[in-house]
């Protein structure tokens, strides 16, 4: 389990009492370390300061014979620079699940589709050729994870999805309206947009572009 922010011993002990066998966190109260460490095979590794996200700096990939250095992907987006390109706006609740997939996606391997509600994620698909086989395959896994929770209805209805890259065709749109998402989140930017955003008008939901393209590998 990963923290972003110290680690105090209420939280402590209500992680303990799940199976857990490593902890990440930048700092730990003295009282949450003591209480980590009567569990014999947990580890507690403090990070210290964690670096700011939207810092610029390189990352560097080894290939053939060198090395491939570019510009770090800092980019952020906010409610205000989005733009809505269907009949029909995203809901406060949406906009807000919608930011926080898009920011998911962006350090999610690529192709990459996220779908997300009420602030968590639900459904996650990476690293696939195919963004249509990403949409399903997080649809798929978001199923399995709502038949081991005693549900009938997969997690991804009445969820959101963000998409790192454009939409090539609609037939990811639609996948993705097929899991049950109400509203999209995506770069834009394709030759087909047109066409993409009138299978989202089609199917009722809602789509804003942020005009960022986000792509990880």
């Amino acid at each position: 389990m990963a923290l972003n922010r110290p680690l105090d011993a209420e939280t402590a002990e209500k992680i303990s009492a799940i199976f857990t066998e490593v902890i990440v966190a930048p700092e730990a109260d003295e009282a949450a370390q003591a209480l980590l460490a009567r569990k014999k095979n947990l580890r507690l590794l403090l990070t210290g300061g964690l670096p700011d996200p939207a810092a610029a700096g390189i990352v560097v990939r080894s290939v053939a014979g060198g090395f491939l250095a570019q510009t770090r992907d800092a980019g952020r987006i906010v409610p205000s620079e989005l733009k809505v390109v269907t009949k029909r706006a995203p809901s406060a609740q949406e906009m807000q699940d919608l930011v926080f997939a898009f920011r998911v996606a962006k350090h999610v391997k690529s192709n990459a589709i996220v779908y997300a509600r009420d602030g968590a994620t639900v459904g996650v698909g990476a690293g696939q050729m195919s963004r249509v086989d990403s949409a399903r395959i997080a649809a798929f896994k978001s199923g399995e994870a709502a038949r081991a929770a005693g549900q009938d209805t997969p997690l991804t209805h009445g969820s959101v999805a963000a998409s790192d890259a454009f939409f090539p065709f609609a037939d990811g749109l639609e996948a993705i309206v097929a899991a049950g998402a109400t509203a999209v989140i995506q770069p834009g930017g394709s030759i087909r947009d047109d066409e993409v955003i009138a299978a989202a008008d089609a199917a009722g939901i809602a789509m804003v572009l942020t005009g960022m393209r986000h792509f990880r590998h």
